[in-house]
């Protein structure tokens, strides 16, 4: 990368207890960028020692307010741009993801070549997809169409005077903090595009089943903030993700269980709904298993829009909803 372009894009890269991801992480985004902040949320493991030896800016989040990944990536760009007023461009990346050669330079040269772009964000490729079924699923996820997008994930190079326009990420939002970012860019006008260019290797390390139920709990915990914040405007902001999760995963089966129980017992019969569901998912997404856990993903989603609403009834600060 020319030095002019380096000198324009600093990084932010979030973790704790990352180990040698982070070391990949951090040697994959230093050569190709002005200054890069590792904003550290209490580990444990000579994370922030590493960190600050490979040549990284280093901030440790005060654990005393309730972390959020939105907080972190916050102080670690406002940090940057206090120590490097004339960045113009900041990569956004979790400290368990490589960034591939190549992409930081493609990402520049596309927000350059399009003013109305504030985001562009590629492919994420999950490090170990074989490992285990759910791992191989957060690949799937990560598969969007190339052009034109609603909202990128946790890695993308932000334009600086778009996110600073927006006001940055919201610090509460305990999970899905991109799309509601992104949310706010695009009715200011930016662009929000996805690049037919490889981006990070990333490692979900997911490998047993209750790990992926709490990341379907904190899906949910997002689709029910998300729509609560934003699901009145036209854009309906995940109002039809929260209401097919509280549709499949409490209307149903408790609608079934009452006109069993109470009307007939020939309404345990409309059960078969599942299994139908199940068959045409397995249609749809040519696996049986993965057909599977995401409809009995809707029952973990529903967990997630109770516990927020749990958390907004009695007046409480959300705590994130770790799976690893």
């Amino acid at each position: 990368m020319p030095h002019t372009s380096r000198a324009t894009i600093g990084a932010v890269i979030i973790g704790r207890n990352e180990g040698e991801r982070l070391r990949l992480c951090l040697a994959s985004v230093l050569p190709f960028t002005r200054a890069a902040c590792y904003v550290d949320s209490g580990s444990t493991d000579g994370s922030v020692e590493m960190a600050r030896a490979m040549g990284a800016e280093v901030l440790s989040l005060d654990l005393a307010t309730p972390f959020t990944a939105a907080r972190a990536r916050n102080v670690g760009y406002r940090h940057l741009l206090d120590l490097h007023p004339r960045l113009r461009f900041v990569q956004f990346v979790d400290g368990d993801c490589e960034v591939v050669p190549g992409w930081i330079d493609a990402a520049r040269s596309y927000i350059e070549a399009h003013p109305n772009c504030a985001v562009a964000f590629g492919r994420r490729r999950e490090r170990y997809p074989t490992k285990s079924i759910y791992n191989r699923i957060c690949d799937l996820e990560w598969n969007v169409p190339v052009g034109d997008a609603l909202s990128c994930g946790g890695d993308a190079l932000f334009r600086l005077d778009a996110l600073v326009l927006a006001g940055g990420y919201r610090d509460s939002l305990i999970a899905g903090e991109e799309p509601e970012l992104c949310l706010r860019l695009r009715r200011l006008g930016w662009r929000v595009h996805r690049l037919d260019q490889e981006m990070t290797r990333h490692d979900a390390a997911i490998t047993q089943w209750r790990q992926w139920w709490r990341r379907a709990v904190r899906t949910g915990h997002a689709f029910a903030e998300g729509a609560w914040l934003h699901g009145a405007s036209p854009d309906r902001h995940w109002v039809h993700e929260a209401s097919r999760a509280v549709l499949w995963g409490m209307v149903l089966p408790v609608t079934i269980a009452l006109l069993g129980l109470f009307v007939s017992p020939f309404a345990w019969l409309l059960v078969l709904i599942y299994p139908l569901q199940w068959i045409k998912l397995t249609i749809r997404q040519n696996s049986p298993l993965i057909a599977f856990l995401t409809l009995t993903g809707k029952f973990a989603e529903v967990q997630g829009v109770l516990k927020f609403c749990m958390t907004k009834l009695l007046g409480r600060t959300g705590r994130i909803i770790e799976y690893k």
